[in-house]
């Protein structure tokens, strides 16, 4: 098939691209390269199936496809908050430009939500049918509201027009290609670890997440797309929950940095629980994460480590 992913530069978006092409597919990397880097797909380049567009999805586009993954949006709150109404223009402006297009060539679509639609969840763990606490004039609210009209836009397509729909939430998802300024915590502590830097926990440590190898990420979302008669939205991400004070400690060990945690306060409307039920997607999918978190980190580490040497 021919396959458009917008945000195929980024860190989710360039492996996702790569799974595409192994699997026999012709692919459009879209990318205004805001957060992507050309760094992510220079070896897709050579490719024959691969092409790559510099397009920013709030403008509009004509193409010829069979499927639309739709990633694009800055990810981390550094990069979504540093321009927070071009943020929540990608989100909404984005998805009706790619709708559009997907209801004008018939093409599937996959909207990549997040968990963040959840915001400061009351409901532990969270499910598909959860509402979501969100405050909508927050610092966060360009991601989490902008997001969460994606979806609406995506529905309200589907019964309307009968565009052909999935919608995926992601939660904490970590491995290669992430940058290192991007403001996440498995970035960041990886490579204050690695420079012999204080780690920064924010707020007591107590809050949780739980991290999801991007391998595993990209199988769901490949299984979702192809999976026929199912809109979803269905929960993506590893169960596993740790809290922010653990990870640190554990990034310590695994790089065996010398390295002291250090506290700051907790950022506004930061969630104090993130962890996805994914009995949805198990019953449908049969998905679940294969990569242990701790095999996952170790690749992570290598690859920052490599990273750094060369910069």
């Amino acid at each position: 098939m021919r396959i458009l992913v917008t945000g195929g530069a980024g860190f989710i978006g360039s492996h996702l691209c790569e799974r595409l092409l192994r699997d026999g597919h012709e692919v459009i990397c879209l990318d205004n390269f805001f957060t992507g880097s050309k760094g992510n797909i220079a070896g897709l380049l050579p490719h024959p199936g691969f092409e790559l567009i510099r397009h920013d999805i709030t403008e509009p586009i004509l193409l010829e496809v069979d499927r639309i993954y739709n990633l694009a949006c800055p990810a981390s709150p550094i990069h979504y908050q540093y321009n927070p109404v071009k943020t929540i223009k990608t989100s909404v402006m984005g998805a009706i430009h790619m709708l559009g297009l997907a209801k004008r060539v018939r093409a599937r679509i996959l909207q990549a939500s997040t968990s963040e639609v959840y915001g400061d969840p009351q409901v532990h763990p969270q499910n598909e049918e959860y509402w979501g606490h969100v405050n909508p004039i927050g610092v966060r609210s360009c991601y989490d509201e902008g997001k969460r009209v994606a979806e609406t836009l995506m529905m309200d397509y589907h019964r309307q027009n009968g565009v052909d729909v999935r919608i995926i939430r992601i939660f904490n998802t970590y491995g290669p290609r992430m940058a290192v300024n991007d403001g996440r915590v498995v970035s960041n502590f990886i490579v204050q670890a690695l420079q012999g830097e204080d780690l920064t926990v924010y707020g007591d440590g107590g809050q949780t997440r739980s991290f999801c190898y991007v391998d595993d990420l990209v199988e769901g979302m490949v299984g979702m797309m192809e999976t026929d008669g199912f809109t979803g939205p269905v929960n993506l991400g590893n169960p596993a929950e740790t809290t922010i004070l653990e990870f640190a400690r554990r990034i310590i060990g695994l790089t065996g940095s010398r390295s002291q945690i250090v506290f700051k306060p907790l950022p506004a409307d930061d969630p104090k629980q993130r962890q996805p039920d994914i009995s949805l997607v198990r019953q449908r999918l049969g998905w679940e994460p294969r990569v242990e978190v701790e095999t996952g980190l170790k690749r992570t580490i290598d690859y920052f480590a490599a990273k750094l040497a060369r910069e």
